[in-house]
């Protein structure tokens, strides 16, 4: 594609020759082969343009900026918004494929990655291919990338439903995050599903209110309307939440399908029972019903189970199918995560890092019935601080006992961190804490204070392979240090 077809009927000025030949769009100039279009973004330490030379050695045809400047021998395309600009030439130089996929976005507070899963299961069940962009990685046929981010930049995500759309699959699924819908990185995307979980406290340090949050959350559906593509749009929404049912009133260009435990919601759960190995309860849509069982624990996984099933649902995949795509759904890795050493005791590692998500996940360990819950959590620096007290007065009052400890202390003292959630402890004058700053020793305390009939849960960081401290970013991941703790107590020798 020539530079100048790039940029026809786009909001930008040029200078420079626009007749180079264009393969691809990038924005970390290490990253630029040639034929790119470099994009420079606006940086929190040093601005894009720092690198134009960088990229221009290897290979940029044409740089684009919101800075105006004049590089000798390269156009240079200036623009209002780079952001925004990226994900708009992006479309164009792959080719739009989001238009010839079956494209889901899901977002809400907590539950997504887990929904990915019981989608990607339920199609699998129905022999339609689907690709994933979320918390975990990105995957789709026989590729997995590593996620710095639940939602990529536009150029990334852009370039990944080109490669599936190439590869054969015909639908992907993507959790979208507040932060992606503010900034613009799934802007032009045309969903045909979207899904709305649930809204809790949780990054009020980039939105300031729940207010702005919301809203954020709701350009989801707002830009949700009819298109070319042979797929009806539907907008599932937890209605059980009161975020949610404010939505299902703001939605003007799709069908607003409903979820939830009251009678009122289209897809529902009724005679839920709670055990150790999983769930059991009756599914209930417009046209059918069945007792479902799974491997999945707690009410909130009944919600993310519920989404799953109305999306299947929406996009004509029979009930039955549907149903066994459910029942054979493997656990998202890092939710309610069991590892097993050969103790007498549970323990499990889960992603709850905001204060709903740690709430929800106690509650429905404590409808097991367990002899105590021993918690071990922290909470993430440079990060939303409001809800640090809330998190710590959440886990006394649900937990035996709980070590506090770091999490992803990332540029903050971790001793200032905890001393933050402590504030929630004392303000029940509650003892039933200890502080252990370094997180392998407190999981190493909790494991070796476990007795049998006790649950341990390493809450916060789930699935992730690394713990950042300062500038660094060290490999760590919760069930690994578990195992090798396990192995020492409980192994055979």
């Amino acid at each position: 594609m020539i530079l100048s077809e790039v940029l026809s009927g786009l909001p930008c000025s040029v200078t420079g020759a626009v007749d180079g030949f264009v393969t691809g769009v990038a924005y970390d100039s290490r990253l630029v082969t040639p034929g790119d279009i470099f994009v420079a973004l606006p940086g929190h330490h040093v601005q894009g343009s720092s690198y134009f030379a960088d990229a221009v050695k290897r290979g940029a045809v044409a740089v684009v900026t919101d800075h105006p400047c004049i590089l000798p021998g390269i156009p240079v395309v200036l623009v209002d918004d780079s952001l925004r600009f990226l994900a708009r030439i992006s479309a164009i130089v792959y080719g739009h494929p989001d238009k010839r996929l079956l494209l889901a976005g899901i977002t809400g507070t907590n539950g997504k990655t887990t929904i990915t899963y019981l989608l990607e299961s339920i199609f699998s069940a129905a022999h339609r291919s689907m690709g994933v962009i979320g918390t975990v990685n990105y995957r789709f046929g026989t590729t997995k990338i590593p996620a710095p981010n639940t939602t990529p930049q536009s150029a990334d995500i852009y370039r990944m439903l080109q490669e599936m759309v190439s590869g054969g699959i015909t639908a992907a699924v993507m959790e979208v995050s507040s932060h992606a819908l503010a900034l613009g990185r799934v802007d032009g995307l045309e969903f045909d599903l979207t899904i709305f979980t649930n809204l809790t406290r949780d990054h009020l340090d980039f939105h300031g209110t729940m207010e702005n949050y919301f809203s954020s959350k709701a350009l989801l559906f707002s830009r949700q309307v009819p298109g070319e593509k042979p797929y009806h749009k539907c907008a599932i929404i937890n209605t059980d939440d009161s975020w949610g049912k404010k939505l299902s009133t703001l939605v003007t260009g799709a069908s607003v399908v409903t979820y939830g435990l009251s009678d009122c919601a289209h897809i529902r759960a009724e005679n839920i029972h709670y055990s150790s190995h999983g769930t059991e309860f009756t599914l209930i849509t417009p046209t059918d019903r069945c007792t479902v069982t799974v491997g999945f624990l707690g009410s909130y996984n009944v919600y993310n189970i519920l989404a799953a099933v109305a999306a299947g649902i929406c996009v004509g995949i029979p009930f039955e199918t549907v149903v066994d795509g459910v029942r054979c759904a493997p656990p998202a890795p890092g939710r309610l995560e069991p590892i097993d050493g050969g103790q007498p005791f549970t323990v499990l590692v889960d992603y709850a890092h905001t204060d709903d998500a740690l709430l929800n996940v106690l509650r429905s360990l404590r409808e097991l019935n367990p002899a105590r819950i021993i918690t071990v959590f922290g909470c993430g620096g440079d990060r939303d601080t409001t809800k640090r007290s809330i998190m710590g007065e959440t886990a006394s009052r649900l937990s035996d006992h709980v070590f506090l400890t770091s999490d992803n202390p990332r540029s903050e003292d971790p001793k200032a961190i905890a001393r933050d959630v402590e504030e929630g402890f004392r303000r029940r004058q509650a003892n039933n804490y200890e502080i252990i700053i370094d997180r392998e020793q407190a999981i190493a305390a909790a494991l070796a204070m476990a007795r049998a009939g006790d649950i341990v849960l390493l809450a916060g960081k789930g699935h992730e392979m690394y713990q950042i401290i300062g500038e660094q970013k060290l490999h760590f991941n919760d069930g690994e240090i578990a195992r090798v703790h396990l192995e020492r107590l409980y192994g055979k020798h």
